[in-house]
C-alpha cells in the first residue's frame, strides 16, 4: 500500500516548513506549495489524505481554492483544514465552513492537536485505501469464479453428449455427479 499524502499550501515558507516538522514522523509525505493554483495542479495529479490550506493567500485566496476543490469530483471528498492567522472571526469560519473545510483553526494553534486531526485523516485514508484494494480483490475473484463455472458448465456437457449413445457407465455418471451444482 502506498503512503498517504499531506498537502500544505501556504503563501509564506517559514509556515510551510513548521507545518512540515510538525507532521514529521508520521506516516505520510508532506508536499509544500505556496498558491492556490499550484494546489489545484498538485490535485489533478495525486490523491491527498488531508489539505492544510491557508485562508489568507494574495490571487487566490483558500477559500476560492477550496471552492474549486470541492467542485470536482476527483478532491470533492478530501478534507481541507483551514489554518489561518486571522483572529477568532466567526464570519471567517463559517465562510471555511461553507467552502467544505472540516476544520478552521487560528494561529498560534497547538501542534499536538493539528498532528492528531491529520493522523485521523492519515488512518481514515489507509482504511479507505484497503478498502478499495479489498473491494478490486473480491471483483476479481467472481470474475474468475465466473470463468471457471462457465468452464465447469462446458465440461459437464462435453461429458453428457460423449456419454449420450453409449453404454451407461458408472464412472462417467459419478463424475457428471460431482460435476452437477449443489451445496458447498
Amino acid at each position: 500500500m502506498s503512503t498517504a499524502r499531506v498537502l500544505l499550501v501556504d503563501d509564506r515558507s517559514e509556515n510551510l516548513l513548521a507545518l512540515e516538522a510538525i507532521l514529521q514522523g508520521l506516516p505520510v509525505n508532506t508536499i509544500a506549495v505556496t498558491s492556490g493554483e499550484e494546489a489545484l495542479k498538485r490535485l489533478l495529479a495525486e490523491d491527498y489524505a488531508a489539505i492544510l490550506l491557508d485562508a489568507q493567500m494574495p490571487g487566490m485566496d483558500g477559500f476560492e481554492t477550496a471552492r474549486h476543490i470541492k467542485q470536482r469530483e476527483k478532491t470533492r471528498h478530501t478534507p481541507i483544514i483551514f489554518l489561518t492567522a486571522a483572529d477568532r472571526d466567526a464570519h471567517l469560519a463559517m465562510r471555511g465552513y461553507s467552502v467544505g473545510a472540516v476544520d478552521y483553526i487560528t494561529k498560534p494553534f497547538d501542534p499536538w492537536m493539528l498532528r492528531t486531526k491529520v493522523k485521523v485523516f492519515i488512518d481514515l485514508w489507509a482504511q479507505g485505501q484497503a478498502l478499495r484494494q479489498t473491494s478490486e480483490r473480491t471483483k476479481d475473484l467472481r470474475e474468475r469464479e465466473g470463468l471457471l463455472t462457465k468452464r465447469l458448465d462446458q465440461v459437464r456437457d462435453a461429458l453428457a453428449e460423449w456419454q449420450e449413445g453409449r453404454e451407461a457407465d458408472p464412472e462417467i455418471e459419478r463424475i457428471l455427479a460431482l460435476l452437477e451444482p449443489g451445496p458447498v
